[in-house]
């Protein structure tokens, strides 16, 4: 029974640490996938916008235009709504297929998936609705369909731990630094003179 409640814990610590570096990718690259989706967006829609008028409303269109500007002809504003058109579409399309050949939507739906899975599972471990052996059969399921998302180790330094020693275990830190004695502050001099000589 010892054996299995350590194991259950290591397992449990396995959890929370994978989900720690899946949800840290998440953080990472959720806020540049969206912007990436939102600016491909609004540049199909510009594109559509440039294209709308010369479509719709033809020479007339373009004379309005011209008359408003006080153009000399007509085909500035072709030539000018065109290179806007084109620039848009290649910028738009450029964007698509840079999310395609990365496939970061795809993945990000995955590490949040995975994300939910893992958590479901350490819920039924900590409470003991599932024996060890079936939990770890479905982490390595779970976390097979993410490789794209590095496992940082358990006993790795974190940023709060600087200049403990490589290696050592979360907290290391904190407990060196309570066992080091308190250091009294420097004593202050109100004046550079040297101080009297004895009488």
């Amino acid at each position: 029974m010892a054996e299995d409640s350590d194991a259950r814990a290591r397992l449990l610590a396995r959890i929370t640490t994978r989900r720690a570096s899946v949800q840290a990718h998440l953080r990472a690259r959720e806020p540049r996938v969206r912007r990436r989706v939102n600016l491909t967006i609004v540049l199909s829609s510009l594109a559509a916008i440039f294209t709308a008028g010369p479509a719709a409303g033809g020479e007339t269109f373009a004379g309005g235009v011209q008359r408003s500007l006080g153009l000399s002809s007509d085909s500035y504003v072709w030539r000018v709504l065109c290179a806007a058109a084109l620039l848009v579409s290649v910028g738009a399309a450029v964007l698509t297929n840079l999310g395609k050949s990365q496939d970061a939507a795809a993945r990000l739906s995955t590490a949040e998936a995975v994300d939910g899975e893992l958590e479901g599972l350490a819920v039924l471990l900590e409470f003991g609705q599932l024996p060890v052996q079936d939990a770890v059969k479905l982490y390595q399921q779970y976390t097979a369909k993410i490789p794209f998302i590095p496992d940082v180790p358990a006993s790795g330094v974190h940023d709060d731990d600087r200049g403990a020693v490589v290696g050592a275990g979360p907290g290391e830190g904190e407990r060196r630094a309570r066992d080091l004695p308190a250091v009294p502050p420097p004593a202050h001099r109100t004046t550079d003179r040297p101080p009297p000589p004895p009488p």
